[in-house]
């Protein structure tokens, strides 16, 4: 009798064995599943100071120390005006490429000991873009104020100027 006592006895302790095994099974289960619903938290934050970070990259838009030269300009569109209806504001958008084009000189020959041409080309931003759109193809602005900036490599990129 005293044999089956104690195996009773060792069973009893293997089955209390297990259930704390697998109630700190669950315990590290239910920590693992509050840190994974914390850190979609922290990864949330984390993520929106990336975004942060980079709206704050796309508000300098360009480097100081790229910068060539910024010009501010008023670009009249009024011969986009003498075009059919439907074919306005395509025509203001190559008014405004060629207008920065020629004041930019970009493209140019550049009087230079190699007589080089000076490569680059004309960015018009999403911005002025959606400026000239705004109230459809069929009436562009009768004029448009923007700021071009000239980068090293050539290329000037036009933005909408800061009061407009």
């Amino acid at each position: 009798m005293k044999e089956a006592e104690e195996v009773e006895k060792e069973a009893s302790e293997e089955s209390k064995a297990e259930e704390t095994e697998e109630s700190i099974e669950e315990v590290k289960e239910e920590t693992v599943e509050e840190e994974k619903e914390a850190a979609p938290e922290e990864e949330v934050e984390e993520i929106k100071e990336e975004a942060e970070e980079v709206s704050l990259r796309r508000r300098e838009e360009i480097p100081e120390e790229e910068i060539v030269e910024e010009r501010i300009y008023t670009i009249p569109l009024r011969e986009a005006w003498r075009s059919p209806r439907k074919h306005r504001v395509p025509r203001a958008i190559r008014i405004i490429r060629s207008f920065i084009q020629r004041h930019m000189k970009v493209g140019w020959k550049v009087p230079l000991e190699e007589e080089e041409e000076e490569e680059g080309r004309v960015i018009i931003s999403n911005e002025v873009n959606e400026w000239v759109w705004r109230r459809g193809i069929e009436k562009p602005p009768r004029k448009v104020r923007v700021r071009a900036v000239k980068d090293r490599d050539g290329n000037v990129t036009v933005y909408l100027a800061e009061g407009d």
